[in-house]
C-alpha cells in the first residue's frame, strides 16, 4: 500500500513536469537579455557632432534651441495678410475737344480805298445857340474862336470873353465855353449888388490870373488835368473897385470891409460854378478863387 502512494506522487510531478514545459514551449519568446546579447549586434548611438570653434557664435539665443545636424530648419514666421487695396475705379477718357473752325479771313481791301492813318473819333460840338442869346442877354461880351485842341486839352468852340454885365471888365480876356461865360456873368452881377452894400462902389474890374491852360490839377504834371485844360475854369485875382484900393483875394484882415466883402462874393459863387475854391481850401487856391463848371454825379457841387 504504500509503495502505491509514492508511485502515484511520482507520477504526478512528472505529469506536471509535462504540463509546464509544454506550456512554456507555446509562449511567445520574450527579449532576449542583453547579457546574452553577442556585443557585435548592440546598436551605437550616433557621432557626437563636432564642436564648433567660436562657442559664443554658435550660442543659441535664449528660448531657442541650437540647430545640430540633422535638424530640420525652423519654418519662418506667416507674413502678415495684406489687405489688398480696393481696384482703382477706370476712368472713362472725355471725348476729345472738337477742333476749333478757324476765323474767316476779312474781305481784300479795295484797291481804291485811300491810303493813310485811321481817322480819329468824331469831337462831340455842343450846341451853343441857346447859351450864346442868352450872353447876349446878359450883356456879356464874347468872340468865338479856333478850336483847342492839345493832347486830351481842348475846346470845341471856345469863347473869348472880354467883358460882364454893367460894363465890368476882365483883365486880361478869359478862354472859356459858353457854359462857364455865362456863369461868370451871372455871378458878376451878385458882386455888383455885394460891392455897393460893403465897399460903397461898384466893381470896375475882375483880375483873371488864368482861364484855358493845358496842365493837371494845381499845376501838378502827374495830376489829373484840371478844368482849366478844357476851358471850363477860371481863377479871379481880386477886383479893382472905383475910388478904392483894389481888393487881392485872400490879402483882406478880418473884420475889414474887404474880407467881408470877399467871403460874400465866395459864398454866392456857390450858386453860379460847380466848383469852388480859394484861401483856406489849400496852398494851391492861397491868393485866388477858382471857379469851374466841372460835372459830377447827381449834380453834386464842390464849395471850399
Amino acid at each position: 500500500m504504500p509503495g502505491t502512494i509514492t508511485g502515484r506522487i511520482l507520477a504526478g510531478l512528472v505529469g506536471a513536469g509535462l504540463a509546464i514545459g509544454a506550456a512554456a514551449a507555446q509562449a511567445p519568446a520574450g527579449p532576449t537579455p542583453l547579457s546574452r546579447v553577442p556585443a557585435e549586434q548592440v546598436p551605437l548611438p550616433p557621432p557626437r557632432p563636432e564642436e564648433a570653434r567660436d562657442p559664443a557664435a554658435t550660442k543659441a539665443p535664449v528660448g531657442q534651441e541650437p540647430a545640430g545636424k540633422g535638424a530640420l530648419p525652423r519654418e519662418a514666421p506667416p507674413s502678415p495678410i495684406s489687405k489688398e487695396a480696393p481696384p482703382a475705379p477706370v476712368s472713362k477718357e472725355a471725348p476729345p475737344a472738337p477742333m476749333a473752325e478757324p476765323a474767316p479771313l476779312p474781305p481784300e481791301r479795295p484797291s481804291d480805298l485811300p491810303s493813310g492813318p485811321a481817322p480819329t473819333p468824331a469831337t462831340i460840338v455842343p450846341d451853343d445857340t441857346a447859351c450864346l442869346r442868352r450872353l447876349a442877354r446878359l450883356g456879356v461880351k464874347a468872340e468865338p474862336v479856333a478850336p483847342l485842341a492839345d493832347g486830351l486839352c481842348g475846346a470845341a468852340k471856345p469863347l473869348r470873353v472880354t467883358e460882364l454885365p454893367d460894363g465890368v471888365a476882365l483883365a486880361p480876356a478869359a478862354t472859356l465855353t459858353c457854359t462857364a461865360a455865362e456863369a461868370l456873368g451871372r455871378w458878376s452881377t451878385e458882386v455888383r449888388v455885394i460891392a455897393e452894400r460893403t465897399l460903397g462902389k461898384a466893381p470896375l474890374t475882375f483880375q483873371i490870373g488864368g482861364s484855358y491852360e493845358c496842365r493837371g490839377q494845381n499845376h501838378d504834371p502827374a495830376a489829373k488835368l484840371s478844368e482849366h485844360a478844357y476851358a471850363n475854369g477860371v481863377d479871379v485875382m481880386g477886383f479893382s473897385v472905383e475910388g478904392r484900393a483894389p481888393v487881392s483875394v485872400g490879402a483882406g484882415r478880418e473884420g475889414t470891409p474887404e474880407a467881408a466883402f470877399e467871403a460874400a462874393v465866395r459864398a454866392r459863387a456857390c450858386s453860379f460854378f460847380r466848383t469852388v475854391l480859394g484861401p483856406g481850401s489849400d496852398p494851391a487856391h492861397a491868393n485866388h478863387l477858382h471857379l469851374d463848371e466841372r460835372e459830377r454825379p447827381a449834380g453834386h457841387r464842390l464849395c471850399q
